[in-house]
C-alpha cells in the first residue's frame, strides 16, 4: 500500500493522471456493457429460442455458456492483466467481446449461439478485472477514489436492471439479435477511448511466469461449481452428475489452494484473500449477490406472468431500483466513505436491502405495484448502492500494484459465482415450494379458472418462500462484514501519503502475509 500511497503526493502529474476522469467514462462504459449482457439476453431468450429452434432442455445454455466461461476464467483474466498490462488486456477484451457479440447476433443455429456466448464470457473475463484494476491504480486520492468507485459501483449494481429495460425495448420493437449487436458500438467507443486516453502508471506489472497448474485447477474448479448449481436447477440436487460436479469442484479448489501456497509465483497469491478485510468483502459480496440475482428473476416473472406486464413495462418497473442504486452509491456511499469505516456503510446497506426484500415477501397475486414492489425496489437499490461502493474500493485497497488485477478478478469472481449460485439455488427453493402449494390446494379447485388461480398462487407462494431465504442471505452478509471487515476509514493514507498512516488505516497490511 505504501508504494502507491507514497507516489501520490510526490508526483501529482503522473499518479493523478490528468486523463483519469476521461478514462473513467470508457471504463464505466465497458463495465456497463459486461453487466448489461448478463441480463439483456434473458428478456430476448424466448424469441431467440423460437428462431433458432433451441429446445427447452438446452435453452439454459445461452445463459450458462456465458456464466461458465466468465466465472471460470476471471482469475486467469486478472493475472493476464497484471502480466500484459491492464490497458492492453482491457482493449483486447473489448475487441474480442465486440466480435463475439457480432457472432451471437448473426447466429443461425444453437451451436453458433452457445459458442458466441462462451466467447463473450472469455473476453469478459479478460476485460472486467482489467477495468477495475485500472481504476484502482489510476485513482489514488481518497475523495477522488470515493467518487470514481461510486460511479463504478452504481453501474456494476444498476447495469443489470438497465439490461431489462434495453432488452425489453430491443426485443419488442426491433429483433432479439439487437441485444447482441448493441454491444458493438459500446465496445468500439470504449476501446478507442481507452487506447487514446488511458496511461497506466509505471511499475505495476507482474512479470512472473504464469502459474499453469493454478490456471487449470482454478478454471476447472470454478466451472464445476457453477455447472453443479445450474445442473441442480434443471435436474435436481440428488442427480448423480450434480453431486459429482460439487465433489469435483471441492477437490479441484482445495488442490488449487494447496498449489498456490507452494508455488513461487502463484496465480492467486494467498495474501490477497487471507487479508481479513478483503476476505470479508469477497465473501459478503458473493452472498449478497446470491440474494439479489435470484430476486431479479422472480420479479421479472412476477411482473410479466402474474401481473401481465409487457417486457418494456417490466424493464421500467425496475427503474426505482436503479435510481436507488445511483443515489446510494454516488450520494450516500461517496459522501460517507472517507468519514466512516467501510463496515459502517456495508453492514447497514445490506440490512436496508434486507428490509426491501421483506416487503417482497408480502407479494400476492393482487398486490399493487405502488404499495409492495415500489418501496421494496427503492430500499433494495439504496441499500445495495451504499454497500457496493465501499466494497469495490476496499477490495482493491492496499494491494500491491502487481496484484491489482488478481484482487479485482476476485471481486468479479465473487459476483459471478454468486449470481450463478443465486439463480439456481433460489429457483430450486421456489419451484419446490410452488409444487407443494399446488399439491395441497388443487383438490379444492373445481373449475378450470380456479385451477389456474391455484397455479398462479402457487407461483407467487414459491417466489415469496425463496425471497425469505434471500432476506436471510442479506442479514448474513451484514453480519460477515461487521465481524470481519475492520479497516478504518478507507483511503485516507493515500492523501496523507505516509507509510505509517497506511498501516494505521488498514490494521492488517497485505504485505505482511
Amino acid at each position: 500500500m505504501s508504494e502507491t500511497a507514497s507516489k501520490a503526493p510526490g508526483a501529482p502529474a503522473t499518479s493523478g493522471d490528468a486523463n483519469r476522469w476521461k478514462a473513467l467514462v470508457f471504463i464505466a462504459l465497458a463495465q456497463l456493457m459486461v453487466v448489461l449482457d448478463a441480463t439483456i439476453v434473458n428478456i430476448a431468450l424466448p424469441s431467440a429460442q423460437v428462431d433458432l429452434g433451441i429446445s427447452d432442455g438446452n435453452r439454459q445454455w445461452v445463459v450458462t455458456a456465458y456464466a461458465l466461461a466468465f466465472g471460470g476464467l476471471l482469475l486467469f483474466g486478472g493475472r493476464i492483466a497484471d502480466l500484459w498490462g491492464r490497458k492492453n488486456a482491457f482493449v483486447v477484451g473489448l475487441i474480442g467481446f465486440a466480435l463475439a457479440s457480432a457472432l451471437g447476433g448473426a447466429a443461425t443455429n444453437q451451436a453458433m449461439m452457445f459458442g458466441a456466448r462462451a466467447l463473450q464470457g472469455v473476453f469478459g473475463a479478460l476485460l472486467a478485472p482489467a477495468a477495475l484494476s485500472l481504476l484502482a491504480v489510476m485513482f489514488t486520492d481518497a475523495k477522488e477514489r470515493a467518487k470514481a468507485f461510486g460511479i463504478y459501483g452504481a453501474i456494476a449494481g444498476g447495469g443489470g436492471a438497465v439490461g431489462f429495460i434495453l432488452g425489453g425495448v430491443l426485443t419488442e420493437y426491433m429483433d432479439w439479435r439487437w441485444t447482441f449487436f448493441v454491444n458493438i458500438p459500446f465496445a468500439i467507443v470504449a476501446a478507442l477511448g481507452a487506447y487514446f486516453v488511458i496511461r497506466e502508471p509505471e511499475g505495476g506489472r507482474n512479470r512472473n511466469p504464469l502459474d499453469i497448474p493454478g490456471v487449470l485447477l482454478s478454471t476447472l474448479g470454478l466451472v464445476a461449481l457453477v455447472y453443479g448449481f445450474t445442473r441442480a436447477e434443471s435436474n435436481g440436487w440428488g442427480d448423480s452428475v450434480t453431486v459429482g460436479m460439487f465433489v469435483a469442484s471441492a477437490v479441484l479448489l482445495i488442490a488449487f489452494v494447496v498449489t498456490e501456497a507452494k508455488v513461487k509465483a502463484p496465480l492467486l497469491p494467498l495474501r490477497v484473500v487471507t487479508d481479513r478485510n478483503r476476505g470479508g468483502i469477497y465473501l459478503s459480496l458473493g452472498i449478497a449477490i446470491i440474494a439479489m440475482f435470484g430476486t431479479f428473476l422472480f420479479l421479472t416473472y412476477y411482473l410479466q406472468v402474474v401481473k401481465g406486464f409487457s417486457p418494456i413495462k417490466t424493464g421500467f418497473a425496475f427503474m426505482p431500483m436503479i435510481v436507488g442504486m445511483m443515489v446510494g452509491s454516488t450520494q450516500i456511499g461517496t459522501r460517507l466513505m472517507t468519514r466512516l469505516p467501510a463496515r459502517m456503510l456495508m453492514g447497514p446497506g445490506f440490512l436496508v436491502a434486507a428490509v426491501g426484500m421483506l416487503f417482497m415477501t408480502q407479494m400476492e397475486i393482487g398486490s399493487s405495484y405502488a404499495s409492495v414492489i415500489l418501496p421494496a425496489m427503492v430500499l433494495l437499490g439504496l441499500g445495495m448502492g451504499t454497500a457496493f461502493m465501499p466494497a469495490m474500493s476496499l477490495a482493491t485497497l492496499g494491494v500491491e500494484p502487481r496484484d491489482a488485477g488478481v484482487a479485482s478478478a476476485m471481486v468479479n469472481t465473487s459476483q459471478q459465482v454468486g449470481g450463478a449460485i443465486g439463480t439456481a439455488l433460489l429457483n430450486t427453493i421456489a419451484a419446490s415450494a410452488t409444487t407443494a402449494y399446488i399439491k395441497d390446494h388443487i383438490g379444492s379447485a373445481t373449475s378450470k379458472s380456479q385451477q389456474q388461480l391455484v397455479a398462479l398462487e402457487g407461483q407467487v407462494h414459491g417466489y415469496t418462500n425463496a425471497i425469505w431465504f434471500a432476506v436471510g442471505m442479506l442479514v448474513l452478509a451484514a453480519v460477515i462484514v461487521v465481524t470481519l471487515v475492520n479497516a478504518g476509514r478507507p483511503d485516507t493514507s493515500a492523501v496523507a501519503g505516509s507509510a505509517e498512516g497506511a498501516e494505521d488505516e488498514v490494521p492488517v497490511p497485505v504485505v505482511a502475509h
